[in-house]
């Protein structure tokens, strides 16, 4: 007599796709690596409508226009640092790069140039696996 075969469990595979950053992890933390695609998708897209929907918001709600542009910067500017920080690690770089911006007009145009039209490092590097 043959033993019963056990069922098979089905596994979960990896998307074509690969792994994505829940908006916590991508927001929050400054662990992990990005491409170019999701630097321009979620960090300056996604940051810039909700930026233009805090400010909406807090007109509604009676500040100036001045007073809402300031609270919305301060409040997108955390998940801002977070995203510059991973496409820095993408680049191989530390995430204190992203204190280049604060150099008027240069710092801000290296920033821009270095994270969102220059690629990834190819493979893993020292800060993970790539996006």
């Amino acid at each position: 007599m043959t033993a019963p075969v056990p069922p098979t469990v089905p596994t979960v595979s990896t998307p074509p796709w690969g792994e994505r950053m829940t908006p916590w992890q991508l927001y929050g933390g400054l662990q992990g690596r990005i491409n170019r695609r999701d630097f321009w998708l979620w960090g300056v897209l996604a940051l810039l409508v909700l930026g233009v929907v805090f400010m909406a918001l807090l007109e509604i709600a009676g500040l100036s226009a001045e007073r809402a542009e300031e609270v919305a910067n301060l409040l997108i500017a955390w998940p801002a640092i977070a995203v510059s920080v991973k496409r820095w690690h993408d680049r191989d770089r530390s995430g204190w790069w992203v204190l280049i911006a604060l150099v008027p007009l240069i710092g801000t145009l290296w920033a821009l140039i270095d994270n969102g039209f220059l690629r990834g490092t190819a493979g893993p590097n020292r800060f993970g696996a790539a996006p």
